[in-house]
């Protein structure tokens, strides 16, 4: 097989409003904040958010930049790929790079990354601490619609880390030997090097998220790394390495949803999303089937991390990862 053409012609951020499209089956009015139009980049964020920013300069989010070009896997990848450079070739940017109009490579996976591009909420008119609870909640609707993705966002959240960690590109894996994916769990990950909870506390500690927060992302990020997996599962057109890697992946994310149902029989959008997983056929040119079960899937589970608080899911707490499973160094 011959490696993939090179994106010719189209802007190279539209590489990543496509990848975010596939995974989230979301308009393109809800990733328009992906556009490096309306990228403001790092340094605008950490003129108030200084602690955080701290944090993820000790991130392998942050070294990116600097360590991925001169790192040999991934030169090789890279020409099996066909790419020269790295940091001037929509398939790596879509995940490995912070990208500001025009075509500007200006960080690796930053805050924007992770919570969609400069669409902040300004204070009222007023100075911190003298806004209405109402003018509280304008701001903040007004900055979601525009696309920020938030903390408690669960499912968003989820599914903007998914976009990376799960790889649904049959070429690049099969051609290039780039890894289908990594093995991504979203409380062990959140929790770990890329956890930055300071701002309520104005960076006096780095606490982790209450217990029934912790349940919240283990069970949205089951739904989603379901959701994900189909849809890179849906793209495996030959029996090679990455068809199996998807099908195995999708196979065991489907489990997972469907013993999670059965820990919390009360909550029914679990079990309608397991029925679906388990219902959804694991095979090679079924893209249709596929993507329509995974669109089944996001619909119930944004509505479920909508409908929950995490309270009554202390049956979950024994496989929820703990400390010593944290993925990376935390920082305080």
């Amino acid at each position: 097989m011959k490696a993939a053409p090179k994106n010719q012609g189209a802007p190279l951020w539209m590489g990543r409003i496509a990848t975010i499209m596939l995974l989230t089956g979301i308009g393109l009015s809800a990733v328009r904040a992906a556009n490096p139009d309306l990228i403001v980049g790092p340094n605008a964020c950490t003129e108030c958010h200084k602690k955080e920013g701290a944090i993820w300069q000790k991130a392998h989010h942050f070294t990116t930049f600097r360590d991925l070009p001169n790192n040999k896997d991934a030169d090789a990848i890279a020409q099996k790929m066909g790419v020269k450079r790295l940091k001037s070739e929509s398939l790596c940017l879509n995940c490995h790079f912070t990208l500001q109009a025009p075509d500007k490579v200006i960080a690796g996976i930053s805050c924007e990354s992770c919570h969609s591009a400069g669409n902040h909420s300004e204070f009222s008119g007023k100075k911190e601490g003298q806004e209405t609870k109402a003018e509280i909640a304008a701001r903040w609707e007004k900055s979601e619609a525009a696309g920020m993705i938030r903390p408690n966002n669960y499912y968003a959240l989820a599914k903007n880390c998914l976009t990376c960690h799960v790889v649904p590109n049959e070429q690049l894996v099969n051609v290039g030997g780039h890894a289908a994916g990594s093995s991504f769990e979203l409380t062990s990950w959140s929790q770990g090097e890329v956890r930055h909870n300071v701002w309520y506390n104005k960076g006096a500690s780095n606490p982790e998220a209450p217990q029934a927060a912790k349940r919240m992302l283990f069970v949205v990020g089951r739904i989603v790394e379901l959701e994900a997996s189909l849809i890179g599962t849906s793209k495996a057109t030959t029996k090679d390495n990455y068809a199996l890697k998807m099908a195995t992946r999708a196979d065991a994310a489907r489990k997972a949803v469907a013993a999670l149902a059965n820990l919390l029989p009360n909550v029914p959008e679990l079990k309608a999303i397991a029925d679906i997983g388990q219902g959804a056929g694991l095979k090679l040119n079924n893209e249709a089937e596929l993507v329509a079960a995974a669109g089944k899937v996001s619909e119930l589970g944004q509505k479920f991390s909508k409908s929950y608080d995490g309270s009554a899911f202390a049956a979950v707490d024994q496989y929820i990862p703990g400390p010593d499973k944290y993925k990376g160094e935390v920082s305080n």
